[in-house]
């Protein structure tokens, strides 16, 4: 399972909105969102 994939399950797990992720990790919405859809800039 990557990663994307196991943070969108374990959300939906605890039934944790995607803005609720990011409040609680200091960081903005779109970015969980590209996180959760394997999207990311290195």
């Amino acid at each position: 399972m990557k990663i994307n994939q196991m943070i969108r399950e374990k959300r939906k797990e605890l039934s944790l909105a995607q803005e609720q992720i990011a409040n609680y990790l200091g960081v903005s919405t779109p970015a969980v969102n590209k996180w959760e859809k394997g999207v990311s800039h290195s």
